[in-house]
């Protein structure tokens, strides 16, 4: 969606009229906050009364959430921007913001993070574990045409195109999902966009260039499958987490970006299910994000399809790349039957980071 130009008359109208209902609405709480009556037990410095009186606040005062929602209209709608956590871009494009910043001691990070990389890489080849990484690239660089005034800093811009040396250079196999993700775009979308994910499309696209790699590496096992067929179901209405950033619902829903339309996939074994469970545990295992771990986007389905094989799937959602494999490396399923070879999906919007960004700032709040 194409945000409209606000001339300096218009915008000095719009601030009139912000300040007005800011106004009413200050005017109205002060009225709802005056009928508060507090319990002759309560304590001011306990904080019962305050809590007593935030309660009362909030069910007399409904406006609360409007406020946000006018607040997040006026940032969107006038200054074409949105909460920290988004990037607007063009016709209802979002990106996340994790894509266009720089944390503090990034390169160092960096470099950090490409030595867990080998490390893992001499850890799974002390077992004789082959390791492909799926590095899947951001998605402002897979759809730059949609941005706006704001561009990835340079740091970023060079990231993928390191990355990329640092696994060749180090004998680690990295098939190129960037070109595959660009090229699928003919076909259709390949990263939703209104979600920080790839579409069921890009990650279909993306699981043939990994089991090529794959492939090379690790030849068809004589046990292997008869094959797997994948069921699309119709299209239906998504709700991507990017617009989680953007509080206009249901104030001011019209704003809004129009929702994802997403066909969902789901494969299984040309014998059955029941096949899957009573084989051996599987040569392949997976590891990565909510890029595999989701069901929607059928990522590993889409390997298992490609390969011929099953997979385990060790993925895991909101703890980024390397905790999962970290977390896998440890478990018994690694120790007790090591598979042939490992897949490792990993964006690469997180190499500068020690742990997700989400979840670094739980720890910072205090949270677990």
């Amino acid at each position: 969606m194409n945000l409209p130009v606000i001339r300096r008359p218009q915008l000095a109208v719009h601030a009139a009229l912000f300040t007005l209902v800011v106004l009413g609405v200050a005017i109205t709480a002060f009225s709802r906050a005056s009928s508060f009556e507090p319990q002759v037990d309560q304590a001011v410095l306990d904080g019962r009364m305050a809590k007593s009186f935030e309660t009362h606040y909030d069910q007399a005062f409904p406006a609360r959430g409007f406020g946000i929602s006018l607040w997040a209209a006026i940032d969107y709608l006038i200054f074409g921007e949105a909460q920290s956590g988004v990037v607007l871009g063009r016709d209802g494009w979002l990106y996340t913001d994790e894509e266009f910043v720089v944390p503090k001691a990034a390169e160092q990070q960096v470099e950090r993070n490409f030595a867990h990389i080998r490390e893992v890489r001499d850890q799974l080849a002390a077992h004789g574990v082959k390791l492909v990484v799926a590095l899947v690239p951001a998605k402002s660089r897979v759809y730059p045409e949609h941005l706006r005034k704001r561009k990835p800093p340079a740091f970023r811009e060079g990231l993928y195109a390191q990355a990329e040396e640092e696994l060749t250079a180090n004998g680690i196999a990295s098939p190129d999902l960037l070109q595959s993700l660009i090229s699928g775009k003919r076909d259709g979308p390949t990263f939703l966009r209104t979600d920080t994910h790839w579409t069921p499309q890009g990650a279909a696209q993306a699981a043939v260039v990994v089991a090529a790699a794959l492939r090379r590496m690790l030849p068809v096992s004589a046990e292997a499958s008869a094959g797997f067929t994948t069921v699309t179901a119709a299209k239906r209405k998504h709700h991507g987490d990017l617009l989680n950033f953007l509080p206009l619902d249901p104030y001011f829903s019209r704003l809004l970006p129009p929702l994802d339309e997403v066909s969902t996939a789901s494969t299984t074994a040309a014998g059955g299910d029941d096949l899957l469970g009573a084989a051996a545990a599987p040569r392949i295992a997976l590891v990565g994000t909510s890029y595999s771990a989701n069901p929607e986007w059928n990522f590993v389905g889409d390997l298992r399809q490609a390969l011929s094989e099953d997979i385990a799937n060790y993925a895991k959602d909101g703890r980024g790349p390397f905790q999962p494999m970290f977390d896998y490396l440890q478990s018994e399923d690694y120790k007790q039957a090591p598979p042939r070879a490992v897949i490792w999906e990993l964006p690469e919007r997180y190499l500068p980071y020690d742990k997700p960004p989400e979840l670094a700032a739980k720890h910072e709040d205090g949270h677990p």
